[in-house]
């Protein structure tokens, strides 16, 4: 109103529906993405076939409700947790199921879930020593034998770190090339296929890819090694192929793409299909993780437990995992911790996106407001149950939300 331009990049649809103009771009992501869809005001951008965002935007499209609610059986109970503007309250949180813990921002969620509930269990379960947040005690601790801290921080801090290492998928890599009929008549070891220690890798960059060029008084700059051209191995290494691509034409693969290439190998088609189930097919293997998103990061580690043998015991713990994804990638993530969920793992998730709170089994609202007017339980039960509640706020808005 001032006569400043705002540009926002957004997901969330009411922020959608109240601008001026809209620019949707896609269609898809990654090397399918890259284009603008769709421009115009929110009313045409509805109107238009090929916007993802235009079909959930008119409902052609919805975030998908679950057909039942699984009752719960056992819980995990924080008893009079006090930590911050918590009110010594007790949680009962239903283990095997889907929870949201809800509220105003300021209720006390966080401190609730991270600061009491994980970092209790860390004690407990990994005799971890960081400070926990103040309770009486938690019982049912004996129920689950991990908790996992699922967040958006990157999966690593240096070019090298890339979804084929973090997942595992890239031992699995090395060995078949270590067994490629040339490979073992250079004597050529799985360690060789490695960029992180001597033999194969470009000793120019050291198997970055990337030169660092220190600016003083300005950011680092990386620039493509001359060597190696980017491609982090020796010549030498470059030479052994198998199926006519070498180490480096791997790395460059989509998950799409190696799903193909790699069909008939059962141990590395199994982990390329946890990234496409989490909605990752477009990402390359070697991609490096300083240039994954924050959602994208997150959903890495999700196919990284999705490929564990499941002990149907652990804890997972998802602080506003929607942020940044789009309806369509909020449908992915729900498929996913449901997929857990059904292995008898429990999923504890902080979350304001009202399409994840209505699809979850069990939902603790605190509140009633932020700060010192914070910090109780304001309601417990099915989304059913917080709809009919008078003191929620959550309950007033998933009312609509369940109602669409």
């Amino acid at each position: 109103d001032l006569g400043n331009t705002v540009v926002v990049v957004e997901h969330d649809e009411e922020t959608i529906r109240t601008a001026d103009y809209v620019i949707d771009m896609g269609p898809g992501a990654g090397i399918h993405g890259g284009q603008i869809v769709a421009q115009g005001t929110p009313q045409e951008i509805m109107k238009s076939d090929q916007s993802l965002t235009g079909l959930y935007l008119r409902r052609e499209r919805t975030i998908s409700l679950p057909k039942r609610h699984r009752p719960p059986k056992k819980f995990l109970t924080i008893l009079e947790a006090s930590e911050n503007n918590l009110k010594g309250i007790t949680v009962k949180i239903p283990l095997g199921l889907f929870t949201c813990i809800t509220g105003v921002s300021g209720s006390g969620k966080s401190t609730l879930v991270l600061e009491v509930l994980y970092k209790n269990l860390a004690q407990q379960l990994y005799y971890a020593h960081a400070r926990s947040g103040a309770c009486k005690a938690i019982l049912g601790v004996a129920e689950i034998d991990k908790v996992i801290n699922i967040d958006q921080s990157p999966i690593g801090r240096t070019p090298r770190s890339n979804p084929a290492t973090y997942t595992g998928l890239f031992t699995y890599i090395r060995d078949l090339f270590a067994q490629v009929p040339e490979s073992r008549m250079r004597g050529y070891k799985a360690g060789r296929y490695s960029f992180n220690v001597k033999g194969g890798r470009c000793e120019a960059c050291q198997g970055d890819g990337l030169i660092k060029i220190e600016m003083h008084f300005l950011p680092d700059v990386y620039v493509t090694c001359e060597v190696c051209k980017g491609k982090r191995y020796s010549r030498e290494t470059l030479e052994i192929k198998y199926k006519d691509k070498n180490i480096a034409d791997v790395l460059d693969m989509t998950v799409d793409q190696a799903l193909t290439f790699f069909e008939h190998i059962p141990h590395i088609r199994a982990k390329l299909l946890t990234l496409r189930d989490v909605g990752l097919g477009y990402i390359h293997l070697g991609q490096s993780a300083t240039t994954l998103s924050g959602g994208e990061a997150q959903r890495v580690k999700l196919s990284k437990e999705l490929s564990r043998r499941a002990t149907g015991r652990t804890l997972y713990i998802l602080d506003e995992p929607t942020t940044g994804l789009h309806f369509a990638d909020i449908q992915k993530l729900l498929d996913v911790l449901n997929c857990l969920v059904d292995a008898g793992n429990t999923v504890v998730v902080i979350e304001h996106n009202l399409d994840v709170v209505k699809n979850a089994d069990w939902i603790i609202d605190l509140g009633p407001e932020g700060g010192n007017r914070g910090g109780e339980v304001v309601a417990v039960g099915t989304p059913e149950e917080i709809c009919r509640h008078p003191r929620s706020y959550t309950g007033q808005y998933l009312q609509k939300a369940l109602s669409t």
